[in-house]
Protein backbone atom coordinates (compact mmCIF):
# COMPACT_ATOMS: atom_id res chain seq x y z
CA UNK A 1 0.00 0.00 0.00
CA UNK A 2 1.07 3.10 -1.36
CA UNK A 3 0.46 6.70 0.89
CA UNK A 4 0.28 9.56 -1.54
CA UNK A 5 0.56 12.88 0.34
CA UNK A 6 -0.68 15.46 -1.34
CA UNK A 7 0.71 19.07 0.21
CA UNK A 8 -1.29 21.96 -0.29
CA UNK A 9 0.49 24.71 -1.81
CA UNK A 10 -0.26 28.29 -0.28
CA UNK A 11 0.40 31.67 -2.08
CA UNK A 12 2.79 33.73 -0.44
CA UNK A 13 1.55 36.34 2.18
CA UNK A 14 2.48 39.76 1.56
CA UNK A 15 3.16 41.13 5.35
CA UNK A 16 1.02 43.28 6.82
CA UNK A 17 1.90 47.39 6.18
CA UNK A 18 0.80 50.46 7.93
CA UNK A 19 0.41 53.34 6.37
CA UNK A 20 2.59 55.86 7.49
CA UNK A 21 1.71 58.77 4.86
CA UNK A 22 -1.32 60.52 6.48
CA UNK A 23 -3.47 62.65 4.30
CA UNK A 24 -2.77 66.13 4.56
CA UNK A 25 -5.75 67.88 6.60
CA UNK A 26 -8.77 69.40 5.27
CA UNK A 27 -9.30 72.98 5.30
CA UNK A 28 -12.33 74.32 7.14
CA UNK A 29 -15.48 75.88 5.86
CA UNK A 30 -17.14 78.09 7.52
CA UNK A 31 -21.03 76.74 8.75
CA UNK A 32 -23.32 78.68 6.77
CA UNK A 33 -25.10 79.43 9.73
CA UNK A 34 -22.40 81.77 11.44
CA UNK A 35 -21.63 79.62 14.58
CA UNK A 36 -18.69 78.33 15.65
CA UNK A 37 -17.81 74.85 16.66
CA UNK A 38 -16.55 73.50 19.80
CA UNK A 39 -13.37 73.13 19.14
CA UNK A 40 -12.84 76.44 17.68
CA UNK A 41 -14.72 77.88 20.87
CA UNK A 42 -12.44 76.01 22.80
CA UNK A 43 -8.83 77.11 21.07
CA UNK A 44 -10.40 80.63 21.06
CA UNK A 45 -10.72 80.36 24.79
CA UNK A 46 -7.45 78.88 25.49
CA UNK A 47 -5.48 81.27 23.79
CA UNK A 48 -7.70 84.07 24.99
CA UNK A 49 -6.42 82.49 28.65
CA UNK A 50 -3.47 81.77 28.30
CA UNK A 51 -3.09 78.82 30.53
CA UNK A 52 -4.31 75.09 30.86
CA UNK A 53 -8.01 74.43 31.49
CA UNK A 54 -10.86 71.67 32.33
CA UNK A 55 -13.40 71.10 29.89
CA UNK A 56 -15.58 71.88 32.03
CA UNK A 57 -13.91 75.52 32.90
CA UNK A 58 -14.02 75.91 28.74
CA UNK A 59 -17.51 75.28 28.08
CA UNK A 60 -18.55 77.71 31.29
CA UNK A 61 -15.94 80.33 29.66
CA UNK A 62 -17.71 79.55 26.55
CA UNK A 63 -21.17 80.06 27.99
CA UNK A 64 -20.29 83.55 29.59
CA UNK A 65 -18.68 84.87 25.95
CA UNK A 66 -21.73 83.03 24.16
CA UNK A 67 -19.24 82.22 21.59
CA UNK A 68 -20.74 78.37 21.79
CA UNK A 69 -23.52 77.03 23.82
CA UNK A 70 -24.50 73.29 23.65
CA UNK A 71 -27.17 72.18 21.60
CA UNK A 72 -29.04 70.82 24.58
CA UNK A 73 -26.23 67.91 25.22
CA UNK A 74 -26.16 66.09 28.92
CA UNK A 75 -22.50 66.23 29.25
CA UNK A 76 -20.73 68.81 27.05
CA UNK A 77 -17.72 68.90 28.79
CA UNK A 78 -17.26 64.99 28.13
CA UNK A 79 -17.88 65.38 24.72
CA UNK A 80 -15.24 67.93 24.13
CA UNK A 81 -12.71 66.38 25.78
CA UNK A 82 -13.12 63.13 23.36
CA UNK A 83 -12.77 65.78 20.51
CA UNK A 84 -10.01 67.35 21.69
CA UNK A 85 -8.31 64.07 22.48
CA UNK A 86 -9.46 63.57 19.09
CA UNK A 87 -7.73 66.57 17.39
CA UNK A 88 -4.24 65.65 19.43
CA UNK A 89 -3.72 62.38 18.58
CA UNK A 90 -4.92 62.60 14.84
CA UNK A 91 -3.16 66.04 13.76
CA UNK A 92 0.11 65.21 15.49
CA UNK A 93 2.48 68.63 14.85
CA UNK A 94 -0.42 70.32 13.45
CA UNK A 95 -2.89 70.60 16.25
CA UNK A 96 -4.15 73.49 18.02
CA UNK A 97 -4.27 71.89 21.58
CA UNK A 98 -1.84 70.25 23.89
CA UNK A 99 -2.95 68.24 26.89
CA UNK A 100 -0.91 69.86 29.85
CA UNK A 101 -1.24 67.20 32.21
CA UNK A 102 -4.87 64.90 33.41
CA UNK A 103 -8.05 66.35 32.20
CA UNK A 104 -6.21 70.01 31.17
CA UNK A 105 -5.50 71.14 27.80
CA UNK A 106 -3.54 74.54 26.70
CA UNK A 107 -3.32 76.41 23.29
CA UNK A 108 -0.31 75.18 21.36
CA UNK A 109 2.11 77.86 21.40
Amino acid sequence: MSTNKTTKTTAAKKPATKKTAKAPAKAKKPKPDGKMSALDAAAKVLVESGEPMTTREMIEAMATKESWTSPAGATPDHTLYSALLREVNTKGKDTRFVKTERGQFAAKK
